[in-house]
Parts: C-alpha cells; structure tokens; sequence
C-alpha cells in the first residue's frame, strides 16, 4: 500500500491547516520553547552568532565587537552551532520547512524572471535583516513572543510590521508585477 494515497497523509501533509490549527500548534511550541530554552523564541539574534562563529573560522576575533560585549552574547560564542539552543531551533525551523515541502510535494526550483526580482529580493532581506537587528527580533522574537508577553513592544510592531507588509505589497505590485 502507497501511504502518500491515504487519507490521513492527505490531510496532515497536503492539505492546508486551518488557522486555527496553526495558531493553536504555534502557541503550544511557543510555550515548550519557553519551557525547555527558559528564554521567549527568537531567531534573528541566532543569525549574528553563525557571522560571529564563521568569522572566528577565518580568524576574526569577535569577542572585542559591541554586541559580544553583553553576557548572553559572549557566552554563545564559546558554544557551536550544536550546543547553542537559539540555533539548534533555526536548524530545526530550516529542516523542519524542508521536510514539510518535500513531504507535501510542493519543493520546487523556479527559474528567477529578471535580475530586476533579484535585486528586489536582497534588497528586501537587507532591509528586513537590519529591521529585525534594531528591532530585537523579527516576526518571532520582536512580534509573536512580544504579544505573547503582553509586551507594549510587541503591539507596537505589530502596528508597524503590518503597516510595512501593506506598503510592501503595494510597491510589490506596481514595480516588480510586471
């Protein structure tokens, strides 16, 4: 028997959940990470430790850097990408995503259509990668785990972070929709 036919592999892989579903499996997982990590789920702080420890491969000393002069930040570069926990989640976020699209049959490589998308694209990272950094914290840490907390913080960009998606959709279509 081909188990990719069943229905259950259907409604657990290929179909899409409901929000519900979602928001109720997210707010379970942002509680465990709170639970077992002691610390709210975040990513993007993760992000500067990988920089840190492949600059540290090539013989960059870090630890004079600002950002490796707060506690928590220093003593992640003494650990490894296995050993931290924040990285240990992005590993799992980045494998767990592939995993989910290959089991869903939806991986796919697409050919780009212009280097006009191309430019768009990093252009858009840098700016959303330099927004998480003086925000302290993306979608995740910034946003989720804010409201969670009740933190003003929190509410406060979620104003923004939606008041930015509606700007981005709309520079989105009239330039690169073409």
């Amino acid at each position: 028997m081909n188990f990719t036919n069943s229905p259950l592999y259907k409604k657990i892989f290929k179909d899409a959940w409901s929000y519900w579903t979602g928001a109720i499996l997210l707010a379970i997982l942002n509680t465990a990470m709170l639970a077992i990590s002691g610390k709210a789920w975040g990513i993007t702080t993760t992000f500067a430790y990988w920089g840190a420890w492949i600059s540290k491969l090539f013989g960059a000393d870090v630890s004079g850097w600002d950002f490796f002069q707060i506690e928590a930040n220093a003593k992640a570069l003494s650990q490894s990408a296995f050993t931290n926990t924040g990285s240990v989640q992005n590993i799992g976020i980045i494998l767990g995503a592939l995993l989910a699209t290959l089991l869903a049959s939806q991986f796919k490589i697409k050919k780009l259509k212009s280097y006009k998308q191309v430019i768009a694209a990093a252009l858009g990272g840098l700016l959303m990668g330099y927004g998480a950094r003086i925000a302290f914290g993306c979608n995740i840490g910034a946003f989720f785990s804010g409201v969670a907390s009740m933190s003003l913080h929190g509410w406060i960009y979620a104003v923004f972070i939606f008041l930015g998606a509606w700007i981005g959709s709309k520079l989105l279509v009239r330039y690169f929709m073409t």
